[in-house]
């Protein structure tokens, strides 16, 4: 049996008072000594959290006991170690940050692209007709992504909206969306409808519960998780590895943030690389006063950055 499982959620639905809601979810949650990280917003939840079989039982009883949530499917990893450190549990303008919060443009309560179980989905995405669209980020699709597809130039997913335009030219395929859990697919299939794509369809579940129930046949590298894993394994049919070394251009699936806490960017790092750098992208960095100590792992506690200090990408990543 598992020491622990880790759990990963969303569900659409209104939630009244939501901010007093995440207040308590909080409390409830540490009371089941869980980890993780929950958005609480007024179109509903998103999580992922971590603990005891147990306790995530427990969790996920209560989940389904409140009748507003009875949606929610949960994506379960059975893990050594909890997958977090603390317990947050925020409340937010949105779920996924889309920047387009207008009921009459994006309601994934009432429309969605067709959603397709993974072997539906493994069926079709290689027809003719169709084109597979990955709706995650740069540092996401980098280290992994399915085989031909179409991936976006985008830092974080509200710019999603600003990239319709260069997909007008697919307007008369099938859209195959797909995400890491399902979330962001629920809003980019809402606006590619509204925009006017009309066979539009999503992975139901995403790549997580891809890889469960279809090997995650086709699907190349490592798919990046929100938690301090950083990245998982999915492909048991066919694996292969299409990121590289950031700083010396080996092949390496490893991702890590930089250890300057001013800097945390998203890059893929291999072993030897991570030892020479101290686990930082550049001697800059490396040279930071601040620098954390790099265990091996390059997953660290968020630190605040100073106020007024505006972060800005120094990597490009293929």
């Amino acid at each position: 049996m598992a020491k622990y499982n880790t759990l990963l959620y969303y569900c659409y639905s209104t939630i009244a008072d939501a901010e007093q809601f995440a207040a308590d979810h909080l409390k409830f949650c540490k009371s089941l000594n869980l980890t993780g990280r929950i958005i609480v917003a007024d179109e509903g939840l998103n999580g992922t959290v971590s603990g005891t079989p147990v306790a995530c039982k427990a969790y996920m009883d209560a989940i389904y006991a409140d009748g507003r949530f009875n949606a929610t499917e949960f994506k379960i990893d059975e893990v050594d170690e909890p997958s977090f450190v603390k317990m947050h549990v925020r409340y937010k303008s949105e779920i996924v940050h889309s920047g387009l919060r207008d009921p009459n443009i994006i309601d994934p309560k009432k429309q969605t692209g067709k959603h397709l179980e993974p072997a539906e989905f493994l069926a079709m995405k290689d027809d003719e007709d169709v084109i597979v669209l990955d709706v995650r980020s740069n540092y996401e699709h980098s280290v992994g992504r399915f085989k031909n597809a179409v991936t976006l130039d985008i830092e974080n997913f509200r710019d999603f909206p600003s990239k319709i335009n260069e997909l007008a030219k697919y307007k008369d395929k099938k859209i195959l969306t797909y995400c890491t859990g399902g979330i962001k697919c629920e809003k980019a299939s809402a606006l590619l409808l509204h925009e006017g794509f009309e066979n539009v369809y999503q992975l139901h579940g995403g790549i997580i519960k891809y890889g469960k129930e279809a090997g995650g046949e086709d699907f190349d590298g490592k798919c990046y998780v929100f938690d301090n894993r950083l990245t998982v394994d999915v492909n048991s049919v066919n694996p292969t590895v299409v990121s590289t070394c950031y700083n010396c251009g080996k092949a390496t699936d490893k991702m890590i943030n930089c250890a300057n806490p001013e800097c945390n960017e998203h890059f893929t790092q291999c072993d030897e690389c991570g030892t020479q750098m101290e686990g930082c992208c550049s001697a800059s960095c490396q040279s930071h006063p601040r620098k954390r100590v790099y265990d091996g792992t390059g997953y660290y506690v968020k630190v605040p950055q100073p106020v007024n200090v505006t972060k800005k990408s120094k990597i490009q990543l293929a």
